[in-house]
């Protein structure tokens, strides 16, 4: 019992002794640190002498939020810089078509006189270099032409008229004739049947009289049109034979300089595809206009020659002109000669078309213009329907030059990369044979 007191007497001197050790030890801390320690908790009996350091928990600060386009998906990022640009070119091919149909006259009279110039060209060039003077060839050849077109306008005027009466006559004994056929025919057709259709006809004939009348009207307005645009179509012809080649000067100085070299370089190459669809269309053109009119004159077929006159400018339209052209000589075929010489009008059209699609078209055009058939449909439709029968004329030129410029842009825009790539890959060669002593003099 009287070790007890002694034992209690020990500990309570070994607390005392390790609570001063604490303190002093909490003194340091406090000293290195300069930072005071009242907010830490008081030490557990059980730790060891030497205490570690006191740790602050600090929250960890918030990181910057990322940025909403690296959060986007890289699919939808495409799609969206893809389509606000679509939206952006759509808005200006929308604008370019308002402004085009204020001033389709002008428009369509310049394309013309392009297509023209693109005809006539060559021979003021022969003529230039057989050492006539630019101004006459220019104006001998503009109203040379155009005195072709006007006879041929007017040559087919004149056969119409002239055979006016003989093809009514002829137009009412083949409908009196396709109308016998048709009662003796397989297809059960009755008299009564027939006379309701042409009962139809009539009243609709009667019911679109003040159509018909106001479309009599508007002709006046559309002469005039065409007057109006006859006349640009010759002033300008005449100034792009005479000065042609410094009014593309002065175009190019509009481009920005940085595009300037591969518009320069493109221009040349789509004016050669013009000229060479414009030469092979009127070639193609003429073969068709004359294979098919001996072919029908030899049918008997009246008014041969103004039908191939029509054959010839018709087949300015791709595949669309040749078709009508070549319906129009079947029916006047049917309506005055009969079923059969119809059937050989047909035959005719159709084998030389063949010939033209086949033979000429790949021999003369050759590949400089080549373009795809559907293409060719999808075009010429496009254009018709935005512009009429002036669209369609100036569709498939306008897509084959453009179909030129852009294959030489994006050929054009690989070379320079090319070249700009071997002279940052030659720069460190010439600096390294600067720098070594064996290639100072």
């Amino acid at each position: 019992m009287s070790r007890v007191p002694g034992w209690l007497g020990r500990l309570g001197a070994g607390l005392t002794e390790m609570s001063e050790r604490l303190d002093e030890r909490r003194a340091e801390v406090e000293k290195d640190h300069s930072e005071p320690a009242d907010s830490a908790g008081p030490e557990p009996a059980d730790t060891p002498t030497e205490a570690a350091p006191p740790v602050r928990r600090t929250v960890p600060p918030a990181g910057p939020r990322p940025d909403p386009a690296a959060v986007v998906p890289w699919g939808v990022r495409v799609a969206a810089e893809a389509g606000w640009r679509l939206l952006v070119l759509a808005g200006t091919v929308w604008v370019l078509m308002r402004v085009i149909s204020a001033v389709q006259l002008v428009v369509f009279a310049f394309v013309i006189a392009l297509l023209v110039t693109a005809l006539l060209q060559p021979t003021v060039a022969r003529l230039t270099r057989r050492g006539v003077p630019r101004g006459p060839a220019t104006a001998l050849t503009a109203i040379s032409g155009f005195v072709v077109i006007g006879l041929m306008g007017w040559f087919v005027t004149w056969q119409v008229m002239e055979n006016i009466d003989t093809l009514s006559t002829q137009i009412q004994s083949g409908i009196d004739d396709l109308r016998n056929w048709l009662l003796k025919s397989p297809f059960h057709v009755t008299d009564k049947q027939i006379n309701q259709i042409a009962q139809n006809l009539r009243e609709a004939i009667g019911a679109n009289a003040d159509q018909i009348t106001s479309a009599g009207l508007e002709g006046v307005q559309v002469i005039v049109e065409a007057l109006t645009g006859i006349l640009l179509v010759f002033f300008s012809t005449l100034f792009l034979l005479y000065d042609g080649k410094r009014i593309w000067e002065w175009f190019l100085k509009l481009v920005p300089a940085a595009a300037r070299p591969g518009v320069a370089g493109a221009g040349p190459r789509a004016w050669r595809t013009l000229t060479a669809y414009v030469r092979g269309t009127v070639l193609v053109a003429l073969i068709d206009a004359v294979f098919i009119g001996i072919g029908i004159y030899f049918l008997d077929v009246p008014m041969a020659v103004p039908l191939a006159v029509f054959i010839f400018l018709f087949s300015f339209i791709p595949l669309v002109g040749a078709v009508a052209s070549g319906a129009l000589a079947v029916i006047v075929a049917l309506v005055t000669q009969g079923v059969f010489t119809a059937l050989m009008t047909l035959v005719v059209v159709l084998a030389v078309q063949q010939i033209e699609g086949h033979v000429l078209q790949p021999f003369i055009l050759g590949r400089a213009v080549r373009v795809h058939p559907l293409a060719v449909v999808l075009t010429v439709a496009a254009g018709g329907m935005v512009a009429g029968i002036g669209g369609a004329v100036v569709a498939v030129p306008l897509v084959a030059v453009t179909n030129t410029v852009v294959g030489y842009l994006r050929q054009y825009s690989l070379d320079m990369g090319q070249r700009e790539s071997a002279e940052s890959a030659d720069v460190p060669v010439a600096r390294e044979n600067a720098e070594d002593p064996a290639h100072q003099g």
